[in-house]
């Protein structure tokens, strides 16, 4: 069965007409990297330079533009507990997305524990509203049934915050988890969707591949600054955290959850997901590459 895009689902909702018809999507426009690798640095100015070395948010963002970011704050956690993503990268990628001409940004997810508490304890709430982004919580009984098109998912409740959205971007922690060995990108979108997302964990790679399909984000910036080496995806000790201080961003969601998975000692092979999306056209898996930009702060 063939896959409803995020863009098909706009269509059919009737969603952001004027957009599509005057093709107002961000375009792509030809950067010298289509992948970003910061080092090195706080979390603030890695998510910088990351962005600054793929062209700047602007190759993203036009102005006008509805942003919605998708971090990870599924878990009633304190930053240093490396089960959220870092509330300063949020933070920059909310100030640079308004400096680029954006409207109005969003920061959401839905949560595993309880949202208030997840936002607030995470210190994104904090962070992002700060910063001048709208917080909304994704809540269950929300989502309205779409088609993803999948070979796991076929129809099933998806955040229509999430999908209207004219600009999105994945903002992932890398973290263990105890199913996958590993949450990076690609599985941060079961957090765009409603329903029993229990039933998902039959087979979460699959999963995690059907939205990331369906929902095309513009941009994914994978948080590595800390690192949750075990008992992900929630933890509690920090003595389970490694600081590897690295920030990778760009335009291929395969290749950065390559990366990622680096930072937890994986290899390809270890994560399926990463063939299953190479499969559907994705991206691929060759991170380490000639348009790979290498940023050292040094700091």
């Amino acid at each position: 069965m063939k896959s409803c895009t995020r863009r098909e689902a706009l269509t059919r909702m009737g969603v952001g007409a004027a957009l599509l018809a005057g093709g107002g999507f961000p375009a792509r426009a030809q950067a010298a990297s289509s992948l970003a690798l910061a080092r090195n640095g706080e979390p603030e100015a890695l998510t910088r330079a990351a962005i600054d070395a793929l062209g700047g948010m602007g190759r993203f963002v036009p102005r006008g533009a509805t942003v919605v970011l998708k971090p990870n704050i599924g878990w009633d956690r304190a930053p240093e507990q490396a089960a959220n993503t870092h509330p300063a990268v949020v933070a920059i990628l909310v100030t640079l997305a308004l400096e680029a001409g954006a409207a109005k940004v969003r920061v959401m997810d839905h949560t595993c524990n309880d949202a208030r508490r997840c936002y607030r304890r995470s210190g994104i709430q904090e962070s992002a509203e700060q910063a001048g982004a709208d917080l909304l919580h994704l809540r269950d009984g929300r989502g309205t049934q779409m088609h993803i098109g999948g070979e796991l998912i076929g129809d099933w409740p998806v955040h229509r915050e999430v999908v209207e959205a004219d600009v999105l971007i994945n903002v992932p922690i890398a973290k263990h988890h105890s199913l996958t060995r590993a949450s990076l990108g690609m599985k941060n979108w079961l957090g765009a969707i409603g329903g029993r997302r229990n039933q998902l964990h039959q087979n979460v790679p699959l999963a995690s591949v059907d939205l990331a399909a369906f929902f095309k984000p513009q941009l994914t910036v994978l948080d590595g600054t800390r690192v949750l080496l075990r008992n992900g995806p929630q933890g509690g000790d920090p003595a389970d955290v490694s600081h590897p201080r690295v920030l990778m961003a760009g335009v291929d969601p395969v290749a950065i959850d390559a990366f990622g998975g680096t930072l937890l000692d994986l290899t390809p092979d270890d994560l399926p997901h990463l063939a299953m999306a190479t499969a559907r056209g994705l991206g691929s898996i060759d991170w380490d590459r000639s348009d790979l930009a290498r940023i050292d702060l040094g700091a």
